[in-house]
């Protein structure tokens, strides 16, 4: 069985409906907090003048006004002038290269040699180190 309208009955509401109050108050509180959040956007002329024109824009009365769109037209600004320094290198002159640096030896007496413990892991052995540890893989 299926649910069936009684008849005359229509299932668009024909009422009318009755306007909100507005709570002047608060819609004052909130017009002003608009208008700051506009300012620190950078919107500017999103701002609203008077209070109405803010209850306005809340109940949708208004509509904005597009922008007339306006070719850029790019001002003309003179190049800087610049002071020439010449280079210190010129074609006529080769500069000098660095020397190579010196390689670093090691010219001491207290390491005798190096070993090899966990995994390739080089350690100096130094002079009356006992080699047994090495051996052995110990640390200390």
């Amino acid at each position: 069985m299926t649910m069936h309208l009684v008849r005359g009955m229509t299932t668009i509401s024909t009422k009318k409906r009755k306007a909100k109050k507005l709570n002047m108050e608060k819609l004052e509180i909130e017009w002003r907090r608009y208008n700051k959040d506009m300012r620190r956007k950078n919107c500017h002329d999103l701002q609203f003048s008077t209070l109405q024109d803010y209850v306005d824009y809340v109940q949708g009365n208004v509509k904005r006004k597009k922008k007339e769109f306006t070719n850029y037209v790019p001002t003309y600004t003179a190049p800087r002038e610049t002071k020439h320094y010449p280079s210190l290198t010129t074609s006529d002159t080769i500069p000098g290269s660095c020397g190579k640096r010196e390689s670093q030896q090691y010219t001491g007496d207290y390491i005798v040699g190096i070993a090899t413990m966990h995994k390739s892991n080089l350690v100096p052995v130094g002079r009356g180190a006992d080699p047994k540890d090495f051996a052995t893989m110990r640390r200390n």
